[in-house]
């Protein structure tokens, strides 16, 4: 006699999110016109029925995200075929940024953390800076995130997370509770994402938002910001918030043990089990170490500016299996489910940029601030750019707030530099949904947290992000030299 087959529980929680995400679409979809915007120069912006319909599709999917409806890679592919069955943008555009260099470059950098992984690199590395930080897990966080940083000043943040992920790996496995997820598993993955954030914002190379925000300023205001002016503004800000996420993830995920004892001796013993260095990891280590240097000097070197950042990356890629350090079974391995995910992130980033809901929000927002004191203008910028680039690209972030903000300026007395600066620091650090960066995406393949877990931490993150801008703005850039006013006719 056969048993009687156990019925399935029903998850309300994850349906009514479910359905609400549908509701807001449905909510907005089919909602009268909205009234147009106007910026400070009397232009007139009108959101045209696809800008509303990009809207009702940012709204469904930020509330899938954040609760975590679906797999967070199927949610991204729901962008694409929303935008083409409601007819927002045809099909052809909807998914052609499924496979954008952006999304390229960050499944390249995700074979790079498999190669590294795979040839023992990323264990030699963990071993290393466990015999440097010692047995205490706050210094393990500590070491962690410094590394972290330090690396963003040379290589793309979303690199740099692909290179540190396996790291963080080999060290948790250290840790003795398996692949369960632990407090500690949460604030090494968490605040991995964080500082990966935090550290790109001090160089040109971290990302390529820079690059954009200053092309803005140049072209606006006619003047330049050099690479190591910007460095040296971002450089006290971007450490001070290092260390204050290191404190913040103490807090929220003070790991179980104070301290892994005998975790020293057994990585120098692991270490040298390992022997020496292997033909695979050689070859590894040159060639991503010759596609570093390449990409990094394509900020000095004028000629080497033409080359496509996701091209030159995916030279490793193929590289990588020519000389069969990587197989088959290797690119089946992919974490597919990231790379849908930021598909889909890309995807809702031109929506909105395309159907023109992105600037006619940033015009609606930014004229509620353009009559207040210019302290709270600058803060209200450095908040939009914050809240936009947890949902589009950062890029997209500073290229729809930054011009309006830089035109708005004068009229309150703002010298362009602060507004530009805010808005840097924070695009570069979106603490509340995977989709706000690949460094937050990488870190949830860990398993170790939820995309709901990553929200709640990303909230208080993000509150210490805002109060950071206004302790630059107030204290720390005047006293560097920066201009914070224009000078009085």
């Amino acid at each position: 006699m056969g048993l009687a087959a156990t019925p399935r529980k029903i998850d309300w929680f994850r349906w009514f999110f479910l359905f609400l995400g549908i509701g807001l679409f449905c909510l907005v979809y089919y909602a009268p016109p909205w009234p147009s915007a106007f910026d400070p120069m009397g232009k007139e912006f009108v959101l045209s029925p696809q800008g509303k319909a990009a809207l009702a599709l940012f709204l469904l999917a930020g509330t899938w995200w954040v609760f975590e409806v679906l797999p967070i890679g199927v949610t991204g592919l729901t962008i694409g075929v929303v935008q083409a069955l409601f007819f927002i943008r045809p099909a052809s555009e909807a998914f052609k940024d499924f496979m954008d260099p952006a999304v390229l470059f960050i499944f390249g950098s995700l074979i790079i953390g498999a190669v590294f992984t795979k040839v023992g690199i990323t264990k030699r590395m963990a071993y290393k800076m466990l015999d440097i930080v010692g047995e205490r897990t706050s210094m393990i966080y500590l070491g962690c995130f410094v590394i972290t940083a330090l690396l963003t000043h040379v290589m793309a943040h979303t690199a740099v997370a692909a290179t540190m992920y396996p790291l963080l790996l080999s060290i948790y496995a250290l840790y003795g509770e398996g692949d369960r997820p632990t407090k500690f598993g949460k604030g090494l993955f968490i605040g991995m994402a964080f500082v990966a954030g935090a550290g790109s914002i001090i160089t040109l190379l971290g990302a390529a938002r820079g690059i954009v925000a200053l092309g803005f300023f140049q072209q606006i205001t006619g003047r330049e910001i050099s690479f190591f002016e910007l460095t040296f503004y971002m450089f006290p800000i971007g450490w001070l918030m290092v260390f204050a996420l290191w404190g913040l993830i103490m807090i929220l995920f003070k790991p179980e043990k104070a301290e892994i004892s005998g975790l020293r001796e057994k990585a120098r013993e692991l270490n040298a089990a390992m022997g020496p260095m292997t033909r695979d990891e050689k070859l590894a280590g040159i060639i991503v170490l010759g596609v570093i240097v390449f990409l990094s000097m394509q900020s000095f070197i004028p000629a080497l500016q033409a080359f496509n950042k996701a091209a030159v990356l995916l030279v490793s890629t193929l590289l990588f299996f020519i000389l069969k350090i990587l197989d088959i079974n290797d690119l089946e391995a992919v974490p597919w489910n990231i790379v849908l995910l930021f598909s889909g992130a890309m995807s809702m980033g031109f929506c909105l940029w395309q159907t023109g809901a992105a600037e006619w929000l940033a015009i609606n927002w930014l004229g509620f601030f353009q009559e207040s004191h210019w302290f709270v203008f600058v803060l209200s910028i450095a908040f939009f750019v914050m809240i936009m680039t947890n949902f589009i690209m950062n890029v997209a972030a500073i290229a729809i707030s930054v011009p309006v903000a830089l035109v708005v300026a004068p009229y309150l007395g703002v010298a362009p530099e602060v507004i530009v600066f805010a808005a840097l620091i924070t695009a570069g650090m979106p603490f509340l949904l995977l989709v706000g960066a690949a460094p937050n995406a990488i870190a949830y393949n860990s398993k170790q947290f939820t995309s709901g877990q990553f929200f709640a931490a990303g909230i208080p993150a993000s509150i210490m992000l805002m109060a950071l801008v206004a302790l630059a703005v107030l204290l720390v850039w005047p006293l560097m030299g920066m201009p914070v006013l224009l000078p009085s006719p």
